[in-house]
């Protein structure tokens, strides 16, 4: 999986570390939504059952393969 410096630094945080790999490939290969920003980064969200069914959301750049940052939204 390639990834962004700015990924591999927030990663490293408590709330973000639990977040597998695993979980954000799930996301990138089948989202429940997609969404791309002006500035041609995509986002893209999926439910994590082993998580009770959260919402993970993966931001990519514009290459749709590099991720920029993931996280499990609030809402």
């Amino acid at each position: 999986m390639k990834t962004t410096q700015y990924f591999q630094y927030t990663h490293q945080r408590p709330d973000r570390a639990l977040i597998l790999d695993e979980w954000i490939e799930r996301v990138i290969q089948a989202p429940l939504r997609e969404e791309i920003q002006s500035d041609g980064r995509i986002r893209r969200w999926a439910r994590i059952v082993e998580m009770g069914n959260r919402v993970l959301r993966v931001l990519l750049l514009e290459d749709g393969e590099t991720v920029h940052n993931a996280f499990f939204d609030r809402n």
